[in-house]
């Protein structure tokens, strides 16, 4: 059974359809990158997924229950883009507040390692750079060591260094078994992390598979000329790019 799910999903706003059709699979131990420029119905997918809406018609699971139980909610964890904390709050705190919301969280100290943020734990989060906020972001999608991460751009804003390492933590935790659906602008990021992509447009899948075969559908050898390929449109690749 894959760890989550999305069979047959609609999702209309009025007359608007976002999704379309879409299934959808993420099994363990597996990173796939839901790729697409904004407006394709990314935000939609994961939202449905966490439970934050329902879908018009189709079904979503998470761990065999719904998205929005209290089983899926411990099983997971999340680092959306638009995400915010208190400032005043020392970064030791923010990981044992967000821990204490689980049932068997990672350690306090092993939170911090995994995230690199050792150094800076007493630290207010006000104080931080932009980079290291986005560490301890991916420090609360962490602490409740769960199964399932939602990683929704999360090296938006880190050089290149920063970026490389947590590309690491993430691949760590793929390797321990973890799962992760990944959404985010950057095709490096996707080439060098997914299993598999999914590359969604005008709320539909239109194509599938490891980044080797995304770029065999689009015959190419890099992935911005698959997109354009695939999808036929120009603005995708440049949006999807920067």
């Amino acid at each position: 059974m894959p760890v989550a799910e999305l069979q047959a999903v609609t999702k209309n706003y009025g007359a608007v359809a976002a999704l379309r059709g879409v299934d959808l699979a993420i099994e363990r131990g597996e990173v796939v990158s839901l790729l697409g420029p904004n407006g394709a119905g990314k935000t939609t997918a994961v939202r449905i997924l966490l439970g934050l809406m329902q879908p018009t018609s189709g079904r979503a699971e998470v761990f065999g229950h719904a998205p929005a139980s209290r089983y899926a909610r411990l099983r997971r964890g999340a680092q959306l883009q638009v995400a915010r904390v208190p400032e005043t709050l020392r970064v030791r705190e923010h990981i044992q507040l967000f821990s204490s919301y689980y049932e068997k969280p990672m350690p306090l100290e092993e939170t911090l390692a995994a995230a690199g943020l050792e150094d800076v734990r007493n630290r207010m989060f006000g104080e931080l750079s932009g980079g290291q906020k986005q560490r301890v972001l991916f420090a609360l999608a962490i602490c409740g060591n769960p199964d399932l991460l939602f990683l929704d751009e999360p090296t938006v804003g880190l050089d290149v260094e920063a970026r490389r390492a947590l590309w690491a933590r993430i691949r760590g935790f793929a390797e321990r078994g973890g799962s992760v659906l990944l959404t985010t602008h950057y095709l490096d990021e996707a080439d060098a992390l997914s299993h598999r992509i999914a590359v969604i447009h005008r709320g539909t899948i239109v194509a599938e598979g490891t980044p080797a075969e995304i770029k065999r559908q689009g015959a190419s050898a890099g992935l911005e000329d698959a997109f354009l390929a695939i999808t036929g449109n120009s603005s995708m690749v440049e949006e999807v790019s920067r």
